[in-house]
Formats: structure tokens, C-alpha cells, sequence
């Protein structure tokens, strides 16, 4: 099956351009985020409102965390760090395992490789099950050249029965081209 995932993986045309490109892998999908009216048509440090259908500052009072969630992902997929984390900010449970892996995630894309790696231990300590923030780290030690932590991690992935996940697709893959520098 994890052949079978790899091939849709490739076949999606979603791939490393770069050995040094890593995956976001952004959610517990197959999928990375959609644009939605958030990137489309809010300014920065907004959220769009399904409700009020109107762009709003995010706060845990009108959006839950899921859906800030969604938010965070889809902003910072789109390499807005400073408004992700604005929007992390707005949670009501900043400390949520999610939120806390997407702040490694934009620590990671600022250059940031050790508080990236505190903030995806953080998420791991909290759900040590979490596949994705595994994903993400590995990610990060593949950029640091930190090929044995990184296979540790893809490792954890597939014990913990993400092994045909897209998380484990993604990981391996950054090994893989990685792995064709050396």
C-alpha cells in the first residue's frame, strides 16, 4: 500500500522540486490546503467569516479552534508566518498539539531549526501518536542533514500506523531526495 500511496503522491505532481524543498504536509489530509476567501480576500491578520461572510480579526470568541486551525494551515501553507502565528495567537488553546506543530512548521520555514524542533517535541509530548508533526520534524532534520533522527522519526510513523499515510509519504520523500546529494 505504501507503494501504492507514493505512486498517487508522484502522480499528483506534487513534488520536491529541490533537495532542500521540504514538504508542507499541512494536515491530517492527503490534500494541501485549498485557497479559501482567508488568502483570497482578507487582509492580513484576518479570518474569513462563513457566517457574517465578511473578514474578521480572529478571535476565539467567534472562531472555534477548529477552524482557526484551518485557517493557520491554509496561511501558513502559503508562507504568511507572521499571520499564522497571529491567528495561533487567537486560539483558545494555543498549546493545542495542531497549533503548537504548526509553529514549528513556520519556525522551520523562517530558519528557526531549534525552537522548530521545540515546538514539534512539545506537540509529540502532548500526542505521541501525532503522525504529522513526526512528518514535520523529520522534515526539518532531513534540511539539517540529520538523516538517522529523521528515519527514526519515518520509523515512529509507520509503528504508530501511519506507515500509509500521507505524513510517511512526504517524509520519505525528503529522505529520498535528500539522500540522491550525498
Amino acid at each position: 500500500m505504501k507503494k501504492t500511496i507514493f505512486a498517487a503522491f508522484l502522480a499528483t505532481g506534487v513534488a520536491l522540486a529541490t533537495a532542500n524543498t521540504a514538504f508542507a504536509v499541512g494536515s491530517d489530509t492527503s490534500e494541501p490546503p485549498k485557497p479559501t476567501e482567508t488568502t483570497e480576500k482578507c487582509e492580513k491578520g484576518e479570518v474569513f467569516n462563513p457566517d457574517t461572510k465578511e473578514c474578521t480579526k480572529p478571535t476565539s470568541k467567534i472562531f472555534s479552534d477548529d477552524q482557526l486551525y484551518d485557517a493557520v494551515r491554509e496561511i501558513a501553507y502559503a508562507g504568511h508566518y507572521d499571520w499564522a502565528m497571529d491567528v495561533i495567537a487567537a486560539a483558545a488553546n494555543p498549546n493545542d498539539p495542531r497549533m503548537l506543530n504548526y509553529k514549528g512548521f513556520i519556525h522551520r520555514k523562517l530558519g528557526h531549526f531549534n525552537l522548530a524542533m521545540d515546538y514539534y517535541k512539545a506537540a509529540i509530548k502532548l500526542d505521541p501518536d501525532y503522525i504529522l508533526a513526526r512528518s514535520y520534524m523529520g522534515q526539518g532534520l532531513v534540511a539539517e542533514g540529520k538523516m538517522s533522527a529523521a528515519r527514526a522519526q519515518l520509523y515512529e510513523i509507520e509503528q504508530r500506523g501511519g506507515g500509509d499515510s500521507w505524513a510517511y509519504a512526504a517524509l520519505e520523500q525528503s529522505i529520498r531526495e535528500k539522500a540522491k546529494v550525498y
